[in-house]
């Protein structure tokens, strides 16, 4: 009795070793890709960095110094990180996992039993980490960093004639009259439309350089006005749906230095300055912030509000959109690369070398990269649906790299 409870025991303890042997197993590949991934991205980031900072260098002057260069690259500099976040898991993982296999560890733990997918959740455990990174710079750092840096060197200012920045809408133009004198009643009357253009505004209200062109209602050119900033000073209410449940706004803001040119008939023109004027749109400053920042420049949930917003008001941004859906499907971008990168590496060393692996992981990660960018170009040139376009990539890479991890079993 005593020894068939010893042996009962013993094959208790025989049992229970296993488990602790792959947990400590676990942490040792877990570490050894942890610390590649870590290598890889901050070499690449390194590299970036670098290179922006040199090609930076011929656009020095007396007003864009040394010092704000470098003060531009370190504002960009998150960008940059995140962008390389995605090759950088999937290079690090390829150099994590090729020196383990390099010394022959890969294969003892074949050998012992651990299956390659098993390996494969080791490795993507770590790269976890990489995703919550890159979504908490999308998140809270690019939003203010790339809005810093936009401030020390636009580099589309010089390119106005070229490009469309900023906020451009066409709004239906009212003025007010006069129906009875006596009780000085008055109403809002049709006056042609207006064209607007808002530079750039932030979350506070303020807002940059303005533009407003006022046609009359045959499409001639009656004023055109340009004020150098502008204030937030409040809301008004103006009236309420027609089932009463949402009040609608009217929001104002002051604008500062304003020069007015007026276009008579006969094309003679005159010009005054004025000191304050005042700028009433539709929507809230937050939504005005929206409308002016770029799509790159926005984080996972502006882009979002930018997206309800859009339907709020009937309208489409395709721009915003992709990258909307290219932030938020950023993670199974990353996953799905360091599953091809775990493909490339299992198999005999004797074949194919660590260093020409590399290579080829490095140049996959490049060609996903293009194929996003591609697909995104092309979602936007034939308005078929962003998130279809940034999927198919995604899940091309899985399919690949399962096919290939499939092959080594």
């Amino acid at each position: 009795m005593r020894s068939s409870l010893f042996a009962a025991k013993n094959k208790g303890l025989s049992l229970a070793k296993p488990p602790s042997r792959l947990k400590v197993l676990g942490r040792y590949v877990k570490l050894n890709a942890l610390l590649a991934i870590i290598a890889a991205v901050l070499g690449l980031w390194g590299l970036q960095v670098l290179f922006s900072y040199l090609s930076e260098l011929d656009s020095l002057s007396d007003s864009y110094t040394m010092g704000e260069a470098l003060k531009y690259i370190f504002y960009r500099s998150p960008y940059f990180l995140e962008q390389f976040i995605p090759t950088g898991a999937l290079l690090g993982a390829v150099v994590g996992l090729g020196l383990l296999a390099n010394k022959s560890e890969l294969v003892v733990m074949r050998a012992s039993g651990v299956s390659v997918y098993r390996i494969v959740g080791w490795v993507l455990q770590p790269a976890l980490l990489f995703v919550i990174l890159a979504l908490s710079i999308n998140q809270f750092v690019l939003p203010t960093s790339n809005q810093l840096a936009d401030e020390i060197n636009d580099d589309d200012s010089s390119a106005l004639i070229t490009s469309v920045r900023g906020y451009w809408t066409m709004q239906p133009s009212f003025s007010s009259v006069n129906v009875n004198s006596a009780d000085d009643e008055t109403t809002l009357q049709a006056n042609g439309s207006d064209i607007l253009y808002i530079d750039y505004a932030d979350v506070q209200g303020n807002i940059g350089e303005v533009k407003r062109w006022h046609l009359d209602e045959n499409g001639n050119l009656q004023t055109a006005i340009r004020a150098e900033g502008g204030q937030y000073t409040g809301r008004q209410l103006v009236g309420r749906t027609s089932d009463n449940k949402d009040e609608q706004y009217r929001y104002d803001w002051q604008l500062n230095n304003i020069t007015r040119l007026t276009i008579n008939q006969g094309f003679q023109s005159s010009q005054q300055l004025a000191t304050t004027d005042t700028l009433s749109l539709p929507f809230a400053p937050e939504s005005v912030y929206l409308l002016t920042r770029d799509a790159e420049d926005l984080s996972l949930t502006q882009l979002y509000a930018h997206r309800q917003f859009m339907q709020q008001q009937g309208k489409r941004s395709l721009t915003h959109e992709l990258a909307f859906w290219q932030k938020l499907l950023s993670p199974l971008s990353i996953l799905s690369l360091v599953i091809v990168a775990c493909s490339f590496v299992f198999g005999s060393l004797r074949t194919h070398s660590l260093g020409l692996r590399i290579v080829v992981a490095l140049l996959f990660g490049l060609l996903f990269s293009y194929i996003q960018d591609l697909v995104g170009f092309v979602s936007l040139a034939t308005g078929f649906s962003p998130f279809l376009m940034v999927l198919l990539p995604v899940i091309a890479s899985a399919v690949f790299g399962g096919y290939l991890l499939k092959r080594q079993m």
